[in-house]
């Protein structure tokens, strides 16, 4: 029975694997949740927080993850270029689950 079942499954048919993606690789948890604790951060202070990303990767991110809906991205009209970053409802909604990401890493890390 089971056997029948993983053997008609398929995970990117699943809400896990549509979070999983939303949210994986190094640097994107990361970011989120710079952005849960700081409120609005600029793009410096977000390679200063992450420290070893290269601009380039940084901005890869951002980017997917305003196209993904889940940052914002206000830049104002001046020189030199100012331009924040925050979360939106849709990102807000998510750091609950970031949340407890990190509470269980803290309770399970070694010491």
């Amino acid at each position: 029975m089971i056997k029948h079942y993983i053997e008609q499954a398929n995970f990117e048919e699943t809400g896990f694997h549509y979070t999983l993606s939303l949210i994986s690789g190094k640097h994107k948890p990361v970011i989120l949740y710079c952005l849960m604790e700081f409120k609005v951060v600029r793009f410096n202070e977000l390679k200063r927080y992450l420290k070893s990303i290269s601009d380039k990767t940084l901005s890869v991110n951002l980017k997917e993850l305003e196209a993904d809906g889940l940052i914002a991205r206000r830049e104002y009209p001046q020189i030199p270029p100012k331009v924040e970053y925050s979360l939106t409802g849709r990102g807000r909604s998510l750091m609950e689950v970031l949340d407890k990401l990190c509470v269980w890493g803290e309770e399970n890390r070694p010491s």
